[in-house]
């Protein structure tokens, strides 16, 4: 485990991180494409319609109050031969997206990579920087104001899944410093490289937002350097640890906090349930990491299933709402996933969307429930001091 270094990141301060979002909330398409344990690729663009529908599915969010949103372009598809790309799967979105006037972040590495690449060699970082660069140029080709990208997704995430207990590719099993150190290089690349393509491109680097406790005095130390290993990743992308990875305050620019119900829990025990003394307030949380980074806040991902989705939508809001009287900048709320999708590892219903799965016409029902919450907090953000 690598210790991390205190003081914020050094360097200019960053624009607003309002010009990835004209509205406070937004819609995030899970577009997760790595490989399970059983070697089955997941699409989940495809698995949810949204490919099929994308033209349908921005406009309803459109219609819902939502004017920005999180998408992904599936690289394993695209790019079909080293360096040989076909972008036949990424235009319509593309040009759906800018037909309904959506400002999109698009992901462009969300846990899959093309199969003939090695994603422990060399090539990995070169070849998805000449990607990224490529798809910076067909993105700002095809969108109205300057693109978004988000590199790789959750570096800290798939490093513990992927590299450490073997979960998803690249099924590595007590190698995830050495993943974490690889898809930060990766994601420093693409970084520099879509700079020297689009020069006004915006970024968001969306990390888990976590907290953990000790359950017994002995325990302290272990849990508090797990809590503080959620940093590690960022810190290597902006240089202030592992500068040989090639990272520098210049990679950083908006930073994506990813919340959801379970990621908070005592050190080798359970989740903590929201209302337990030993929660910690979102809203500190994001004061944290504003005071480490002195970056713009997005939350990059929140949500949770079934009955819970209103109640979780309800508590969020209000810590965001008070995080930014505290003069906290976090400038808006992604509800992930927006769509209903089937789970990762059996294809079970995931009632977690704002939006259902699509029928044979492409038509997707609402969350009344959901939604009426979702009204309820873009009038409370209206009328919030400082409100556009």
């Amino acid at each position: 485990m690598t210790g991390t270094q205190g003081g914020a990141v050094p360097g200019p301060v960053t624009r607003d991180a309002g010009a990835l979002s004209p509205t406070p909330f937004l819609g995030g398409f899970e577009c997760s494409t790595h490989r399970r344990r059983d070697g089955q690729r997941l699409d989940l663009i495809a698995a949810t319609g949204h490919d099929t529908w994308a033209a349908a599915d921005y406009a309803a969010l459109r219609a819902l109050g939502l004017g920005g949103v999180r998408d992904g372009l599936r690289w394993h598809r695209i790019e079909v031969a080293p360096r040989v790309y076909d972008w036949s799967s990424a235009l319509p979105m593309l040009r759906a997206a800018r037909a309904s006037g959506q400002r999109v972040i698009w992901d462009l590495c969300h846990y899959g990579w093309p199969d003939d690449l090695d994603i422990w060699s060399e090539a990995f970082p070169v070849r998805f920087a000449a990607f990224a660069a490529e798809a910076a140029r067909i993105v700002a080709a095809e969108t109205d104001g300057a693109p978004a990208f988000c590199t790789v997704n959750e570096i800290s995430y798939w490093a513990w899944a992927g590299g450490d207990v073997g979960r998803m590719a690249p099924l590595a099993l007590e190698r995830g410093p050495e993943l974490k150190r690889q898809l930060v290089r990766a994601s420093v690349a693409a970084t520099r490289a879509i700079r020297t393509a689009v020069p006004d491109a915006r970024f968001l680097d969306a990390e888990p937002l976590i907290h953990v406790v000790a359950g017994s005095p002995e325990d302290v130390p272990a849990a508090e350097a797990y809590r503080t290993v959620q940093y590690e990743a960022l810190d290597m992308v902006s240089g202030r640890l592992c500068p040989e990875l090639g990272g520098g305050p210049d990679c950083l620019d908006v930073v994506g906090v990813n919340f959801y119900p379970d990621n908070q829990w005592v050190h080798d025990g359970g989740t903590i349930p929201l209302g337990h003394h030993a929660y910690r307030p979102l809203r500190h949380m994001l004061a944290e990491v504003h005071g480490r980074y002195e970056r713009p806040l997005l939350v990059a991902e929140t949500g949770a299933e079934g009955t819970a989705r209103a109640a979780w939508l309800h508590y969020v809001c209000g810590e965001v709402l008070a995080a930014r009287r505290g003069g906290v900048p976090v400038a808006g709320i992604c509800l992930y996933p927006i769509l209903d999708y089937p789970g990762w590892d059996d294809g079970r219903p995931c009632a977690v969307g704002l939006l259902s799965a699509p029928d044979r016409d492409g038509r997707r029902f609402c969350d009344p429930d959901f939604a009426a919450e979702l009204r309820r907090q873009q009038t409370l953000f209206a009328q919030a001091p400082g409100a556009a």
